[in-house]
């Protein structure tokens, strides 16, 4: 087992490096295959995804633990590297490596031809050796390295095709914006160690079931405690990471690189890293009901204003970019709620509709030689018949259409919002509401807009538009497949259904004291007429969509004409980059240019170093003056020399 556990990232990290030998001897001159390239990235995502089934069947109720080496020497404690897999890893190894398993054939048709192949698959195995490093990390510092790495992937990814300079931006806006919510991590996980003498998690749990108090007390950061303090602070990495409010900016950006990279990172792994960190520092959070209103708050509006975004916007990826900043408002929402079993579950089906309708999107685009606008779209079912129904059947799920994967993780984070006794459920349970009529009505437009009425497209691409190959068809398939069934692992208690998603996840939680804080009150009538009322929320939105896109698509301009300022300002994503561009960036340049580089640096430290050049340069030229060839010059100077030095000696 614990063998097994070691390779699962080894296989990913040695496909990284294979490919990237591969990769450089392609720049240089050599011919080498795609085919084998193909073979050798594909191969370890799928055998470490064997790997982990192989564990879940034998792993029963405990966890398997590799206790790794002596790491870092700090305080004269070591900390210890290694991997620890219970329950809560063992769904996300699932995740990872099925879905990201499925992300890699898919590539292998849809990058077919690039120049940059095996460069590709190189930093697609490498960011799925840090996620997988991230979730089976035995510490909060090992996790952060893995943290690191997925922020670095990210970058290498989404500016993949670095020659366009809009897509080399993207990847740097990635990187800057996630690099301000680590510092917030980075913080978070000083003021922990300071406190309890260690960052492994195991170790953490022990410290704060014993020793409450020590987390509890000030902490000289606004007032609040150290639990508080901590647990906002890490949170401030998980709005960046995991783009909620005020850091989600850089992930619709993130559609810049290939559309498989945009289904790994926005569907299977480092979206979902903030969403899981607070899963396993939940013991901690169970401290602060301070933060943990906080992150269902965050959750709930960017849930809310990510879905208002989706609805006006024209570029198919960028409506799901915006979508799965929504969704993951969702997840918070439940992990902000202490139900972290129910926030991972929807991470799950998440992980399988997201994955089907970016891979979808990807077909789509791959059909209409590149065109990413809908309003040049229509009429596509007829001739991509497979990529429809399955794109169709992930957007009913995300809309949370019964009894598709979405009607039960989205149901179940409403009924905890609404149940909850942290005193602000039904505000949640509101927003969240909301959000899921937005949901079903941005999902409904891309469905309409993409698939039914009259092709829109010019005459060229209308002939270009075809299905795509079976390595594409067969992954969206299977991913379907997971978007209409996999619902059915968590068939709640009122639907005559026994949770067992979430006992299985709950199981490792509470084997260390780790009680969920949402409260489980109220009766089972009232849960099924809110699951009603959310479906007939969802069916509300899905017929809205119907009539403006479909039966009388005239009606959307008529609404923009009679509210043109609000539409614009949601068109135009409520202009945040814009006041991000002139309160943050704009100012920041200025003063980098205009203060640190051109009074401090070519001024006063350019400015010094040349002064004292010159001086020197001016003194060597009037003692050069000195040098005229004359010795009678030479002796009378020597001679006054030698006079001055007897004298100060006398004196």
């Amino acid at each position: 087992m614990e063998t097994l556990v070691v390779l699962i990232p080894l296989l990913l990290l040695a496909g990284s490096a294979i490919s990237g030998i591969l990769a450089l001897a392609k720049t240089r001159g050599h011919e080498v295959p795609d085919r084998a390239i193909s073979w050798i990235a594909c191969t370890g995502p799928v055998l470490a995804f064997l790997f982990t089934v192989l564990i879940f069947n034998n792993m029963g109720e405990g966890q398997v633990l590799v206790a790794g080496y002596d790491w870092i020497l700090a305080g004269g404690a070591w900390i210890k590297a290694g991997f620890a897999v219970d329950h809560l890893t063992m769904v996300m190894l699932m995740v990872v490596t099925g879905v990201g398993s499925l992300i890699h054939v898919y590539s292998t048709g849809y990058m077919k031809g690039d120049g940059g192949y095996a460069r590709y698959f190189c930093y697609l195995n490498l960011f799925m050796f840090f996620m997988l490093v991230l979730v089976m990390a035995n510490s909060l510092l090992l996790l952060f390295v893995g943290w690191e790495g997925v922020g670095l992937c990210s970058y290498l990814l989404i500016g993949f095709w670095w020659a366009d300079e809009a897509k080399a931006r993207a990847g740097m806006k990635a990187f800057l914006v996630n690099r301000i919510g680590d510092a917030g991590f980075l913080l978070g996980m000083l003021a922990i160690y300071k406190t309890a003498g260690t960052l492994n998690f195991q170790d953490l749990r022990t410290f704060v079931a014993g020793n409450p108090e020590a987390f509890l007390q000030g902490s000289g950061f606004f007032g609040v405690s150290l639990a508080t303090a901590s647990c906002l602070l890490l949170f401030l990495g998980a709005t960046g990471k995991s783009a909620q409010i005020p850091l989600y900016v850089w992930l619709p950006d993130a559609m810049a690189g290939p559309t498989p990279v945009s289904a790994l990172i926005h569907a299977a792994t480092m979206v979902t890293a903030g969403v899981y960190m607070i899963g396993r520092m939940n013991f901690l959070y169970a401290l602060s009901p301070t933060s943990m209103i906080v992150v269902s708050l965050v959750g709930a509006l960017t849930a809310f204003f990510a879905g208002t975004i989706a609805m006006t916007q024209f570029d198919i990826k960028k409506v799901l970019a915006y979508s799965t900043v929504s969704q993951l408002g969702y997840m918070f929402i439940a992990a902000g709620l202490g139900a972290v079993s129910v926030a991972v579950f929807h991470l799950v089906a998440h992980a399988f509709f997201k994955a089907c309708l970016f891979l979808g999107s990807g077909s789509v685009i791959h059909a209409m030689d590149g065109e990413q606008d809908m309003r040049k779209m229509g009429g596509l079912q007829r001739k991509m018949p497979i990529t429809f129904i399955t794109m169709a059947v992930s957007a009913l799920a995300m809309a949370g259409i019964p009894p598709l994967a979405g009607f039960f993780s989205k149901d179940e984070i409403l009924w905890k919002a609404f149940s909850s006794e942290l005193g602000h459920g039904w505000f949640l349970w509101l927003l969240g509401i909301a959000a899921a009529f937005c949901t079903a009505v941005y999902m409904g437009r891309l469905i309409f807009m993409t698939f039914f009425g009259s092709c829109r497209a010019d005459e060229k691409t209308r002939a270009h538009i075809h299905e795509s190959p079976k390595s594409m068809t067969g992954v969206l398939a299977v991913l379907g497949v997971g978007a209409a069934v996999i619902g059915f692992l968590n068939v709640p208690h009122f639907l005559g259904g026994h949770a067992a998603f979430s006992h299985y996840v709950d199981s490792a939680l509470m084997a260390a004291g780790e009680e969920p804080l949402a409260a489980e009150t109220g009766s089972v009538a009232v849960e099924l007429s809110l699951a009603l009322l959310s479906v007939m929320v969802a069916f509300a939105g899905l017929m809205l969509a119907w009539r403006w896109w479909v039966k009388d698509p005239s009606l959307p301009a008529t609404y923009v004409d009679r509210y043109p300022e609000v539409y614009e300002l949601v068109h135009d994503k409520y202009r945040v980059d814009e006041f991000y561009q002139g309160a943050i960036v704009e100012p920041l340049e200025n003063v980098a240019d205009g203060t640190l580089y051109k009074a401090i640096d070519r001024k006063g430290v350019d400015g010094a170093v040349n002064g004292m050049a010159r001086a020197f340069r001016w003194l060597g030229a009037r003692l050069a003056s000195a040098e005229t060839g004359n010795v009678r010059t030479y002796v009378a100077v020597m001679i006054a020399g030698i006079l001055l030095v007897m004298l100060s000696l006398l004196t």
